[in-house]
């Protein structure tokens, strides 16, 4: 029997439910079971239990209540606003600019879209994963309508130059949505400084449960609506709304409200596991990524010369992702690797590993004990 306690290192693929979370949802499964919908007071319970929410989450993001839209997650909230600004704008024009980089929530949509007649421009990232905003601007045309680039990537960490890329979409007078997913609770996630006029949240990467995410729209922007049916969330979402989820939506937003303190403290763990696996493994160990601009709990790397998924195998207590897929006759590199230009013999070792609010030093030591006996071929 295997008495070694597992050691979760895969904040980034999903969080674990906070348990303030839980205690704000409980009484969501017994007590308050109304449609919010509904005139009576059980309807009038589970709407103020909405508002309250939608207010938790615009707290968070500096926004007002009025601009924040439930859905199911952040895949839902990425296809409303591609096709819905595709749909919206088509006498304008049919051109979307995004990176090689994306989450498939957003290439998918964007590869649906081109079979519809959008263009799509998909702009390089350097050896960091940065997207540079002087090529977005080189992308812009008079039939532009939307550039879409993720506040931060999944895999290596790298947050992107958001504030800059908004100014150019300003000057150019076109949309701009930000998929933060990965960002939230992370890193300080401002609308205001940020100046995007759309924002993915997925309620699962930020210690709420999955099913349940959030768009922010900025106020007079009004865009098709990708469910069509009875007048929720303002008309812009049709469907009788998740009270339960969109309670714990909420309420996790107000628990990773505070984060200052806490990106530094997940800032020290990355580092002191970074240090610790430098030391143990020397040159056949590689950073993914940007080395300082990147999300504080997100630590890429490749250990050279072996696959990754090789590396985890061989410490089974460990919870992990890898950055490449191995199939026969070879390793295929994520898209992700494949754009920073990333080489195959580096690549097929990525290995991410990604702290969160109930991450340890002592977990973070732990590991580092475990790898020490890892083989590498």
């Amino acid at each position: 029997m295997n008495l070694v306690e597992p050691i979760y290192f895969d904040y980034n693929a999903s969080t674990p439910i906070a348990p303030e979370v839980k205690q704000a949802m409980l009484p969501f499964l017994t007590d308050h079971y109304g449609n919010p919908s509904a005139l009576h007071f059980a309807g009038r319970e589970a709407r103020v239990a909405v508002e309250f929410a939608r207010k938790q989450v615009a707290t968070l993001l500096h926004a007002k209540p009025t601009e924040i839209m439930f859905t199911s997650g952040g895949s839902e909230s990425n296809n409303y606003v591609l096709k819905g600004v595709a749909e919206t704008l088509k006498e304008k024009g049919n051109h979307i600019i995004t990176s090689k980089i994306e989450h498939p929530a957003i290439l998918n949509p964007c590869r649906y879209l081109e079979k519809q007649g959008i263009k799509v421009s998909y702009v390089d990232v350097d050896e960091y994963g940065s997207v540079n905003p002087t090529d977005i601007e080189n992308e812009i045309t008079e039939k532009t309508i939307l550039i879409s680039i993720m506040h931060s990537n999944n895999e290596v960490g790298t947050l992107q130059p958001i504030e800059e890329i908004s100014e150019i979409a300003k000057k150019h007078h076109v949309l701009f949505h930000t998929d933060a997913s990965q960002s939230i609770g992370k890193v300080d996630v401002n609308i205001q400084q940020l100046g995007v006029d759309f924002l993915t949240i997925a309620g699962h990467k930020l210690y709420a449960p999955k099913g349940i995410g959030a768009l922010y729209i900025r106020e007079g922007i009004e865009i098709e609506s990708l469910i069509h049916g009875a007048g929720h969330e303002s008309g812009r979402r049709a469907g009788t709304e998740n009270v339960l989820l969109t309670v714990g939506l909420g309420q996790a937003c107000e628990v990773v409200n505070e984060i200052e303190k806490e990106s530094k403290r997940l800032h020290e763990l990355t580092q002191f596991f970074w240090e610790g696996l430098k030391k143990q493994f020397n040159e056949r160990i590689q950073l993914q990524g940007h080395p300082r601009n990147r999300l504080p709990n997100t630590l890429n790397v490749a250990f050279v010369g072996t696959q990754g998924q090789q590396i985890l195998n061989q410490v089974p207590e460990i919870a992990a992702s890898t950055g490449s897929a191995c199939h026969a006759g070879g390793v295929e590199l994520s898209p992700v690797l494949k754009a920073m230009g990333v080489t195959e013999q580096v690549g097929m070792g990525a290995v991410r590993f990604s702290v969160g609010r109930y991450t340890t030093e002592n977990e973070i030591s732990r590991a580092l004990d475990l790898l020490k006996d890892v083989k590498l071929s």
